[in-house]
């Protein structure tokens, strides 16, 4: 069996991290972690040239990069099978990418729980995924409502 954790490396992440790991020691399954990262860095209002931006991109990949090898580590520490994947472009086609060619069985994605007006603006990870994926979809609540 194989799953794809899709993480976005925020501390939300850990709730999703550990909810993959437990289906995965009780499933025996190969785990792919996945983490997809923007096209291309956002500064906003910063007047930075093309050099700066470059510079801060490589660093940001490269954190990313070690962030997930970190948590690969952990899943294979704990018997997992598990491969790290970051890539770079839209999250959601990535997912579904990916899914696809690694013949994925579930995948665990987790949702904020933010607001529709939220998702109208940016749009929904979790909803995307649901919506167009070939396999079943785990979604684990990283909010802390009660």
């Amino acid at each position: 069996m194989n799953i794809l954790v899709a993480v976005d490396l925020s501390d939300a992440s850990q709730k999703i991290l550990d909810k993959a790991k437990t289906l995965s020691l009780a499933l025996s399954a190969k785990v792919w972690l996945l983490h997809v990262t923007e096209s291309g860095p956002n500064f906003g209002r910063f007047n930075v040239g093309p050099e700066t931006v470059r510079e801060m991109a490589a660093e940001e990949f490269h954190e990313e990069h070690n962030d997930l090898q970190k948590k690969a580590e952990d899943f294979r520490g704990s018997g997992i099978e598990t491969k790290a994947l970051l890539i770079q472009g839209a999250t959601v086609e990535i997912i579904l990418k990916k899914s696809m060619e690694l013949k994925i069985d579930i995948i665990v994605v987790g949702t904020h729980g933010h607001g529709g007006v939220y998702h109208l603006i940016y749009g929904s990870v979790c909803e995307g995924v649901l919506q167009s994926s070939s396999c079943p979809v785990l979604v684990v609540p990283v909010h802390d409502r009660t």
